[in-house]
């Protein structure tokens, strides 16, 4: 692999996958990665801007959306976006938003770089996507936690009323869960416990991305 900040377009960019559930603290986990390395270095994409439109998600028996399915994401775009940025290809895509009328979503670019870092709920469902990955990185944190972080979130980022944030996580959140994301912990080339704190999961994941940026 090239020297930090040089591409070569002959050379596979490293993909790094990261998931675990709502709450545990992947977009936390990786703000501080983004903090160690400049975006010639390392891009890091998420699978949360490639949430189709509202009209198509799919309504639960109370009439509710359910955000919280991997039919919920536009899942050739994502992979597209993906195999773009492995040939080295430039990247666009307009935010999400959540539907917070309080914001304005910008267009994103993402710019290829040696490491990839692609993080989600479902970024290991998808078969032909699970394949790519060079690494698959789950962070892990007990329940009670991850719903405390879902609320502080969803109410002051999302502008979401708390009891729709309880009332998504009882009947979306938690099922899907158990159901789409739970199972892949057992593939995961490495599992980081968020309970008290990632510090020591993040220190070793740091040192190995900057060991391949100097191969």
């Amino acid at each position: 692999m090239q020297q930090a900040g040089q591409q070569n377009s002959s050379v596979k960019p490293f993909l790094i996958g990261i998931t675990g559930g709502s709450g545990s603290g992947k977009s936390t986990f990786i703000r501080r990665i983004r903090e160690q390395f400049s975006e010639e270095q390392v891009c890091i994409i998420s699978m949360d801007d490639y949430y189709l439109p509202v009209e198509f998600q799919k309504e639960d028996p109370n009439g509710k959306k359910n955000f919280d399915l991997p039919k919920s994401f536009d899942k050739k775009a994502f992979r597209v976006a993906l195999e773009d940025l492995l040939s080295w290809k430039t990247v666009e895509r307009v935010e999400h938003v959540f539907n917070n009328p309080l914001k304005t979503p910008r267009t994103l670019v993402f710019h290829p770089a040696p490491v990839i870092i692609v993080e989600g709920l479902f970024v290991f469902h998808f078969k032909k996507v699970q394949a790519m990955y060079d690494l698959k990185i789950f962070i892990n944190a007990k329940e009670n936690l991850k719903v405390i972080r879902r609320i502080y979130r969803d109410q002051v980022e999302r502008n979401y009323p708390v009891e729709d944030v309880l009332y998504q996580y009882q009947h979306h959140v938690l099922p899907a869960f158990e159901k789409y994301i739970a199972p892949h912990k057992e593939e995961a080339d490495i599992v980081i416990n968020n309970n008290q704190s990632f510090d020591r999961g993040l220190d070793v994941v740091k040192g190995y991305i900057a060991h391949l940026l100097m191969k």
